[in-house]
């Protein structure tokens, strides 16, 4: 297959980047399984938005400080000088944020000194997935394809062609074309406790790897406070970050708050952790009693609901919470316009490290870093957009491919590990 633009993945980056290209170019969207099955619909608690000019210092230093300012500030200040018209072409999309009248509504979450968060009910990342996909469905010069399982990269002399995969079938294509992005997605697929996809398992990472990419801060993964407890297994659910916002608390088994509840992620997590430790229990327990049992159904229906699923009533009694991989901070590194160090490949949303997040992420910054950077990869594509001038037709040998899964996950975490050891 031949197309101008390949875009692999269909979360908020891929789908934004796709909508943002020219029309009259032919786009082709991959995705690994089910268009809709990407962390980005799983995004519960909202996305951030500069409120008005007096709100940039602190929007600034709250990402800064939650990110233990290893931030690349140049990427940190074109995030949040961008975000008033990202979220009025998201309003342009259909995207409803919940409002007070006429005015947006916003909430608070950890780590922030303010209340800048739109959000839809408790499913923010599903209300703006839907719409922008459903905005590509639409367009004609942008075909979907899922169930597509990228295994490689056609590149020549540093210059990326387009990529290797095989689809639902288990037949190998390749697919070429002048411009290649990855929006690809986390890392939770290598974890055992996760909040991500189970199919999330850093492909892109891998080829990056194996093809002398660039590399990013890929030990810096981030641990979400609070996930629902079950012995089940499986993808934890997500009890978002903007419950503890309104006004929920962490308790432990003798009903006794041990930590600030609106800290940075990874210093609540580690609280946990170490209170799990000390009186040697499974997980903590999170209390929702001090929010108006009205406010629980209406602004986390969907928490509420699946909770009660398990057998817990979240306005009635505490429900057991445990940390889980929640987040990459690192990975593929690229420039403000989300250029990685391979010509014609770029790469945006989680696969990606523009430096925004640091160490650490703040609370609902994600949908906002993909969505703006998505945006520029598309844009600086379109300014500089030149046809390759040839197109290789590599010859697939499957067999090179049989043991791929294992060969790229022990490969990304071998080089995780290696970082990590690194940084100590």
């Amino acid at each position: 297959m031949k197309t101008d633009l390949l875009i692999v993945g269909s979360g908020v980056a891929g789908l934004y980047c796709a909508l943002n290209l020219p029309q009259e170019k032919n786009i082709v969207i991959v995705t690994k399984d089910e268009a809709s099955k990407c962390d980005s619909q799983l995004a519960q608690g909202g996305i951030c938005v500069l409120r008005d000019e007096t709100d940039f210092p602190s929007f600034f230093e709250d990402t800064m400080r939650a990110g233990h300012y290893e931030n690349n500030p140049d990427s940190v200040e074109i995030m949040i000088r961008s975000s008033r018209e990202i979220i009025g072409d998201l309003v342009s999309f259909g995207v409803r944020f919940e409002k007070n009248g006429e005015e947006f509504a916003y909430t608070r979450e950890g780590a922030h000194s303010k209340p800048r968060i739109l959000f839809h009910e408790d499913e923010t990342g599903k209300e703006i997935t839907s719409h922008l996909l459903l905005a590509a469905q639409s367009r004609n010069n942008i075909t979907l394809i899922e169930s597509f399982t990228m295994v490689d990269l056609i590149c020549d002399q540093n210059i990326c062609h387009g990529v290797i995969g095989y689809d639902a079938s288990g037949d190998y294509k390749c697919i070429c074309a002048d411009y290649t992005v990855l929006a690809t997605g986390g890392i939770g697929g290598l974890f055992k406790h996760s909040t991500n996809y189970r199919h999330l398992t850093g492909d892109a990472l891998a080829l990056a790897l194996k093809h002398g990419i660039r590399l990013s801060h890929i030990d810096y993964i981030q641990i979400h406070p609070t996930t629902l407890y079950t012995q089940n297994g499986g993808r934890e659910f997500l009890i978002s970050e903007s419950v503890r916002g309104e006004g929920a608390i962490l308790l432990n088994s003798r009903g006794e708050r041990f930590v600030d509840e609106l800290l940075p992620r990874d210093v609540v997590a580690d609280a946990i952790f170490k209170e799990m430790k000390k009186e040697g229990s499974p997980h903590v327990w999170l209390s929702l009693a001090p929010i108006p049992e009205d406010e629980i159904r209406t602004h986390f229906p969907n928490i509420y609901r699946h909770c009660l699923e398990e057998g817990y009533n979240i306005s009635k009694e505490p429900i057991p919470v445990v940390p889980s991989q929640h987040y990459f901070m690192g990975g593929i590194d690229v420039d403000r316009d989300s250029r990685t160090s391979m010509n014609r490949l770029y790469a945006v949303g989680e696969t990606a490290c523009n430096g925004v997040h640091g160490k650490n992420r703040l609370a609902s910054n994600s949908l906002l870093e993909s969505l703006v950077f998505a945006r520029r990869a598309a844009e600086h594509i379109s300014s500089y957009y030149k046809e390759a001038e040839y197109r290789p037709e590599p010859v697939i040998d499957p067999a090179v491919y049989s043991n791929w899964q294992n060969e790229y996950r022990q490969l990304v975490l071998d080089a995780i590990e290696k970082e990590r050891q690194r940084h100590e």
